[in-house]
Parts: C-alpha cells; structure tokens; sequence
C-alpha cells in the first residue's frame, strides 16, 4: 500500500486546489476532470512548469454529468476500485461552479445550470462511494435561506449513504492569502473508512474531532481589529509608507514581492482600457466599495477576487487593471505557477477568480492529512453488523 492518499479532482479548474493537496507531500492527483478545455490546458501547462507528475489516471475534459451514463461510470469505477488496491485511502475533491448560489452571481440555485452540478457531484459521490469526499463552495448556498435548504438536501443524501459530515466557513485570509473570501467546505468520511478505526456507533463522534483550525495562521476576528488604510488619494507610482499595526503578510504589496510579478511571466498579461486611461486615475487606492472598478490598496488585503460578472480589479499604484501574474498572487499562487501564452485573457481571469486560494488549499489538505493520520487502528467490527443492528 502506497502510504500517500490518492485522489480524484472534479471541476478542477487551474488547478489550484489540486496543487494545494499536492504540495503537503500527503497526497496524489490521480483523475483530473475539467469541463473548458481552456482550463485544462492552464493546468496542463502550469503542471509542466512545476514538475508535478502526471495523473494515473490522466485528464478528461467533459461535463461531469457524462461519469453518471453507464459506460463512463463503470470506467471511473474502476479506476477508483483499481486506486483503493494500490492507496490507502482514496477520496474525491471539487468545487461546482457557484454562480447560482452568489448573490453577486446569477442567484439561481439548485435550477440553474451551474447548480445542477453541485447534485450531480454528490450524486457521483453516493455512486462510487470514495473514502472521503470535500465539496466547496460559496458562503451563498450555505447562509443564503432558499439555498440552505437544497444544501441541507445534499448533506441527507450522504448521509444515507453512509457518509459522516464535518463543515465548516473558511476564510481564505485565515490561512494566510492576502484575500478576504469566504467559502463553505463540506467534509465526509465513509463509514467504511472509518469502520477500520472505531467501532460502530462511535463514527460521528470520530468526525467531530476533525480540527478545522489546526492549520490556520490567524482569526479573521483578530486580522479584521486591525487599523488597515480605507482610502488614499491615487498616486501614479507613488510611494507610500507602511502603517502600523497591520499584518503586513496579509497585504497586496507583500504578495506582489513576494511572488516578483513585475517579472513574472504573466507580468504583461492585463486588459486595456478601451476609452482611455482617465477613468483608472480618479478612483482612490482603495476605493473597493463598489461592484466595479475596485482598486486595491497595496498595504491592506484584496477583497474577493472574483474577476468575472463585469468586475474590474485596480492596480494599487498603476493606472491599469491587475495582470495575471497579479491576481495569481493575490490567489496566494506560487511564483513558479504560469499560464501559457496561448491562452486568452478572458480565460486566464475567469479561472483564476474561479480557484481555491492555494495557501488555503494546502491548509485544508493538511487538516484533512492530520485527520487521517491521527486514526489509530482498533477492533474492527463486521461491516455488516450495522446493518443487523438496525
């Protein structure tokens, strides 16, 4: 048995969750599932540029709803069956696009297209049965009443399937990405997984020892006290002191050096304006207050970086939008990630607001590589003594 936890990744973007897990060492990207052929292509080609191995079971770009049709079922199968003999654990990671759970977005729920996606994920989770599973999305489908209810629908549905369900609202700042999102993960564990380490009748209470903190580096209560600058005249390369009392690793302004995006190679990658430069040079360095057009203030943390529904993101001290290499930063990417040239502007923002932060990917990755380590092997009893007992 491989003592690294394989997994399968749906809905994977860029990639940027993927990277997350696999970065800890604890874990192995063995599927890849992407609908745009565009992201694929961004994960393809970012993966070469950080030598990440190639997945076991390879890429395929299709609409996830396909793997619930006989054949392309019995295939994913048998891979996962196939990954169960080799790993010791195996699980399912993904995030459904969310558009139709964001106020910001198209708010339609569970009966838009993009929200139909997030049954379909549970529906292959139910299916197939991995050892664990994490669903992510918007904060939407969890605080929103219309949405709460089909999130409350999908979590019965595991369960009577025999997962145990741990969630919890994430801020990505908490884990250390200059960026204020918060995000709902759901987290699962099969009771057959867990029957080899509790006895029955103990599994929730194994879950409920998941320690969602025990990766984090901050409270978003203690990083939001602070005195972070509101707004500053805008200064075309203008210099601007460091204020106190700030985190200063939370700030746009650290991420950009940290990541050296003015020569990075998605440095030149940004929209330009079609009428002009005069309306990037009167909004404020940190005017973020609207939907559109929010400039960023190099010495606070971005808001959502959410680069599509017409949004426009603001360079701090630059009359331009963000670059790629920017927003990759802000998504708290490595400097070694780059997007290839050949693929449009369009698509390089859309994916990148799409992602998982990555520090918070890896945060998540390690709670989830604690959880499993900590399980200790004890009596186990029959599989089938559950169903007796009912």
């Amino acid at each position: 048995m491989i003592n690294k936890t394989g997994i399968f990744s749906f809905f994977a973007g860029a990639g940027f969750l993927d990277l997350g897990f696999e970065m800890t060492g604890s874990f192995e990207t063995l599927f890849v599932n992407e609908y745009h052929k565009a992201f694929m292509d961004i994960y393809k080609g970012a993966r070469k540029s950080l030598n990440t191995p190639i997945p076991k079971y390879g890429y395929d770009v299709k609409d996830i709803t396909k793997y619930l049709e006989p054949d392309e079922f019995a295939q994913l199968n048998n891979h996962l069956e196939d990954s169960k003999k080799i790993y010791n654990v195996t699980g399912f990671i993904g995030g459904p696009p969310c558009p139709d759970f964001s106020v910001g977005g198209k708010n339609k729920g569970k009966h838009g297209e993009n929200g139909k996606l997030s049954g379909t994920y549970i529906d292959l989770v139910c299916r197939t049965k991995p050892d664990f599973f994490l669903f992510e999305n918007v904060k939407g489908l969890y605080r929103t009443a219309k949405h709460r209810e089909f999130f409350e629908s999908l979590k019965l549905k595991l369960k009577e399937n025999g997962y145990y369900l741990t969630e919890n609202l994430i801020n990505a700042i908490e884990y250390g990405a200059p960026q204020d999102r918060q995000r709902i993960i759901l987290i699962g564990f099969h009771k057959n997984f867990l029957s080899r380490y509790t006895k029955i009748g103990n599994y929730q209470s194994t879950i409920d020892k998941f320690n969602w903190a025990s990766n984090t580096l901050y409270d978003q209560k203690e990083i939001f006290a602070k005195d972070w600058p509101s707004q500053d005249l805008f200064a075309e390369n203008g210099e601007r002191s460091i204020p106190e009392n700030i985190i200063k690793e939370l700030t746009v302004d650290h991420w950009f050096k940290k990541n050296d995006v003015q020569n990075h190679p998605n440095a030149k990658h940004y929209f330009t304006p079609r009428a002009g430069l005069v309306k990037f040079q009167t909004i404020s360095e940190g005017d973020d207050l609207k939907k559109s057009y929010k400039r960023l203030h190099r010495w606070r943390y971005s808001p959502t970086a959410a680069y599509g529904n017409n949004e426009v993101h603001l360079h701090p001290y630059l009359p331009r939008r963000l670059s790629a290499a920017e927003s990759l930063a802000i998504q708290s990417l490595p400097a070694e990630f780059v997007i290839p040239e050949n693929i449009s502007l369009t698509d390089m923002f859309k994916t990148i607001g799409n992602g998982v932060p990555y520090i918070a990917a890896k945060g998540l990755a390690n709670t989830i590589a604690d959880f499993i380590s900590d399980l200790t092997p004890k009596t186990k009893a029959p599989l089938y003594a559950e169903t007796i007992s009912r």
